[in-house]
Parts: C-alpha cells; structure tokens; sequence
C-alpha cells in the first residue's frame, strides 16, 4: 500500500478480515514514530478519516491511537487531535537489533520509576505489613492443599474459572459479611492472584490514558497509584491526619479515589466515620468510584471495627479489595474483589485475558480452610500475639522516644507508625540503625509530595526478644544521631 494522502508512511497491511490488522497497524505507525519518519509533533489524521483510508473499522483504528497513547507515543490535545509526542533521540535510535536494548513504553518507565527499593533485611526487621508465617496451621493447611489435589486427580474440582472458583467465592462472601459486615453474594466477588492484581485489572478496566483522574492518599501505598498511573491515569495526591484521608481536599472532577480507610498505609490511623459517610457523599456527587483497599483489617486490637465503606454504598460506588496473605502466609498470593454488579463482567473478562484464573488447588484449600473454621480460629490467635508485640512497641516509645517520636492514634493491622516530633535526620537514623543490623521504614518513602515525617514499626514477623533487643538498639542510634 502507497502513503496515503494524511499520512507519509508506507502501511502495509494484512488483507481485509485478517486478525492481525489492529496489530500491524500499531506496529507499523510505532515504528515510523521511533525511527523518526513520523516526526515530532505531526498531527495524525482523525479516526474516522485514516478507518476510511485504509478501508477498516474505525473501532479498530481508536484502540490502536489509545495504544499508542498509553505507550506515549503518540499525545491527544482536546479538539485538535492526535499528535506525534516528543521522543527523546535515544529512544528514536532504537533499531529492530538484537544486540540492542528494546525501546520500553511510557508505562513500563512509570514501573521502573515506581519500584520500591526494599534494602536486604536487617537482623532484626520492623518490616510492615508482613504476617507471621511460623505460627501459621501448616499441618492443617497441608492436609487441606493434599486432598484438593486427590479432589482434581479423581476430577471432582470444576475447572478453573476466571472469576474464581465457586466454593472460594461463597466462602469469601460469608467471610466478609461476618468479619466485615460486607453486603454481598459469591456473584459480586471475584479472586485474584493478590490484591496487586485486582489493581491492575481495575486499571485496565476503568482508565482511559490521559483523561481518568485518581485521587490517592499522600503518603499511602505506593503500588497501586504506579499501577494506574502506568495505564495512563493521572495521580491527584490527597493529604491524610490522624483521622485518615482528608475527604474536604478531593479535587472536584476526580474519577476514581483509592482509599485505605481501616488502616490508613502508612501512617496507621483509621478513617473517622465523619470522613466515611462524607466520601460515600463525594463519591455519589462527583459520579467518583471508591477504590477500598482493606488490607489488614481482620487484625483489631480494641473495640469492633467500623464497618467497611462498601457497607456504606447503596449505590455501587464502591469496589472493595481484600486480601488473603496477611491472614495465611505471605507467600500465599491470593486475593479478592467485591465488585458492583455493572463492573463484574468487564473484570472477569480483564482476568480471564491476564491470566484465565488463579491456581484451582489454592482456591479449594482457601475455600475448605475458611469454611471449616480454621481461619477464624488462626485470627483469633494472631491476634492476641500481634496485639501482644504491638502493646510492647508501644509501651517502648511512649517509655523511651517521647522527645523523638509521637505514635499516631490506631489499634488495627501490623504496624504502628510514630511521627517525628522537632526536626531530626529521620532518613539518617534509618540508614544508621541498619549499620547495626535494625530495619525500620521511613514514612517520607511514602510521600508523593513533601509529607509527615516519621517511622513505621512492622510487629507481624518479629518475636517479642526481637523487639525489645532492636528498640534498645534504635535507642542507641537516636541518641547519638537524632
């Protein structure tokens, strides 16, 4: 095929009704992109126009221009249209060669950007958000995983669904309403392989690249704001107090709001129900999807939790994400979604193209594991040990780190954060207590912006001599370098 009269570039497509038409093109318009015969700044013809052109649906041409965008290719101006985007000359100088790095999209850059640099761990390591994997049933666990495999070489397990299978989800479902006061039936959950990957098909599913806004909490859980700002979305940082995320500075026009309210990541407080029934509020005023991140709630240390925002949804503004494996081992990459029943088959299907379902055999485990009681018997007794090591952090900052350390109102999770009170070298004092062999996070690693000041204390993988010895270790640090 010649250039076309909007477009300087040779196309060279498969033949009307060939399947590979949409990758070509995207393939083909890239390459004339990276290797510059598409410069800079040139306006590309409108979807409408190049679909007749080449003689194709224009569906077909959108998805390939909304590739392109997400990989950053190409930039879209409001009424004006698609432009070619400024690429840098090292990224244009990439050849089809073997011998020489790939070009990366713009979304693998944002991951790269993202990564969490977790140092070795320490000899002793206040390491957040990690469950005690010792204590763990593991006999219990095993004979459970042991009779789901004698179950699927006799065939009596169903095959692997994407939405998950139906013993885990009515499982889940009970669970939750008990635990949680979560309204919901198997048909509104759906599994997946940790609550990583319900962010990432709740990304594929709800943004649109450059247009979706998501309003994150700063400082918060940095993996899910990277995630969806590698499909394209737009971060709007939110700031959090002691009474979790500030619902009042929610930027009007905001699509999505990503929230830990339980248990706010990092600093620990958890969202006053002021703040719940005002975001409810926002959410059904603004036409904003609640994003509920409710990673470790099962882990109350006084009275009965609030009940999750989704309890507080009667409109299906809320996805609520749980996970399993800070209730059975870290390992254990198992997670879930309770979803409104209009967005359920869009993410079974983003599911079912990731990775056609979650391992069958786990699924059953969990299942049996939940069903039979024995999860409900494993909380109950983790929670007199995590609520044990948390009182004896505790008890050691108010004791000794007073004029340092201030800990931040909350009895839920496992770990407490301690802001930092008067200026001190914070970052300093992280790195100096890991000379000697003790791990604690900085709070700031957290922050989009310029935020709180502080460290967190992870109590869900350290013995009780362990945290003794390392507070009096920290001790020694502070008080040479605080």
């Amino acid at each position: 095929m010649s250039a076309l009269p909007d477009l300087p570039v040779d196309l060279q497509l498969p033949p009307p009704g060939s399947r590979q038409r949409l990758r070509e093109l995207h393939r083909q318009l890239r390459d004339a992109i990276i290797e510059g015969r598409l410069h800079a700044g040139f306006r590309l013809p409108s979807t409408r126009d190049l679909a007749q052109q080449l003689g194709m649906s224009r569906n077909t041409v959108v998805a390939v221009y909304e590739l392109l965008l997400a990989e950053g290719y190409i930039a879209s101006r409001a009424a004006s249209g698609h432009f070619v985007a400024e690429i840098a000359r090292s990224k244009a100088a990439v050849r089809r060669d073997a011998a020489k790095p790939r070009t990366l999209s713009a979304g693998a850059h944002v991951r790269l950007e993202g990564m969490d640099p977790n140092p070795p761990p320490a000899r002793i390591e206040f390491a957040p958000g990690i469950a005690d994997a010792v204590r763990f049933p593991h006999a219990i666990w095993g004979r459970l995983l042991a009779r789901s495999v004698r179950a699927l070489s006799q065939g009596r397990i169903p095959r692997g669904q994407a939405q998950g299978q139906a013993s885990l989800r009515a499982a889940l479902a009970r669970h939750v309403a008990h635990t949680r006061a979560v309204a919901c039936d198997a048909e509104s959950v759906i599994v997946v392989n940790g609550s990583q990957q319900a962010f990432d098909l709740l990304a594929r599913t709800l943004v649109i690249p450059g247009q979706t806004r998501i309003a994150v909490e700063d400082p918060g859980f940095s993996p899910p704001g990277v995630t969806f700002a590698a499909a394209g979305a737009r971060l709007m940082p939110t700031p959090v107090d002691d009474d979790g995320l500030r619902v009042d500075k929610l930027k009007t026009g905001v699509d999505l709001v990503y929230v830990t309210p339980s248990h706010q990541y990092p600093l620990g407080c958890i969202l006053s129900s002021q703040r719940r029934a005002a975001l409810i509020d926002f959410s059904r005023r603004e036409r904003a999807l609640v994003i509920e991140d409710d990673y470790d709630a099962e882990y109350r240390y006084d009275d009965r939790p609030l009940d999750a925002l989704q309890t507080l949804d009667r409109h299906g503004d809320v996805v609520y994400v749980g996970t399993l494996s800070k209730v059975l081992y870290p390992t254990a990459r198992l997670g879930f979604m309770v979803a409104p029943p209009s967005l359920v088959p869009a993410l079974v299907a983003a599911k079912r193209h990731a990775d056609s379902h979650t391992d069958v055999i786990l699924q059953e485990a969990a299942a049996a594991f939940i069903a039979e009681g024995h999860l409900m018997r494993h909380l109950r007794r983790m929670r007199q040990v995590y609520g044990a090591r948390r009182q004896l952090i505790l008890d050691g900052l108010q004791r000794d780190f007073s004029r340092w350390l201030r800990p931040v109102p909350g009895a839920a999770g496992l770990h407490i954060a301690a802001l930092a009170v008067g200026e001190w070298d914070v970052d300093g004092v992280v790195a100096r207590a890991r000379e000697v062999g003790i791990g604690v996070r900085s709070i700031s690693r957290y922050a989009l912006r310029r935020g709180p000041a502080g460290l967190m204390f992870g109590y869900g993988a350290i013995e009780e001599p362990a945290i003794v010895e390392g507070l009096q270790g920290l001790l020694r640090v502070m008080k040479r370098h605080a």
